[in-house]
């Protein structure tokens, strides 16, 4: 498990890294998507799981240079379940559930709103495939179904939306003390 102390070292340490196929780096793209969750009025528990929903690409692979996006060797990195070892007992399982479940959010969006997988990056659209691909109907409708389903699809929409090189954030700092109101210890 890692604590907050951890998180924070890692997003300074690693952050200033590329996020796949995007024009923001790893700690760029959490901190907007974090800040578009507390524009959205999320509480600490779903501003946090926003901060963290790509920490799997920071504690994959953590030292070594993949260079280019896995989607272009056709690697699905499996981020969203990689982290979950590393947070849980940090937080709750809602968290940890906004967190596993936005990638499956993503499926959910294309499947159900129209003009959805269009308005994804390439990148996105390259990643989608090797997680699953969209969703049928009736796969949507269990997803939609599962506690914390809405929460996650708050998370994917603020997620697509974080990828501007020059979008204004507060400090890591600031979404660490939320993190910290919400932590298990």
């Amino acid at each position: 498990m890692l604590t907050l102390n951890d998180i924070e070292a890692l997003f300074l340490r690693r952050g200033h890294e590329q996020y796949s196929g995007e024009p923001v780096t790893q700690l760029q793209h959490a901190l907007q998507t974090a800040t578009l969750a507390e524009a959205d009025g999320a509480d600490d528990e779903l501003a946090t799981a926003a901060l963290l929903h790509d920490l799997g690409h920071l504690v994959h692979a953590s030292g070594e240079d993949l260079g280019d996006t896995p989607t272009l060797r056709g690697v699905d990195d499996l981020h969203q379940f990689i982290a979950l070892p590393f947070l849980r007992g940090l937080f709750s399982d809602r968290v940890l559930g906004a967190v596993q479940a936005h990638v499956d959010a993503k499926r959910y969006l294309c499947a159900t709103r129209d003009g959805y997988l269009l308005s994804l990056s390439a990148d996105s659209q390259r990643s989608l495939l090797l997680q699953g691909g969209v969703f049928d109907a009736g796969q949507a409708a269990e997803f939609i179904a599962r506690p914390g389903a809405a929460d996650a699809v708050r998370l994917r929409l603020w997620d697509d939306l974080a990828k501007s090189a020059d979008a204004p954030t507060p400090p890591l700092a600031h979404f660490i003390a939320r993190a910290s109101r919400c932590a298990l210890c």
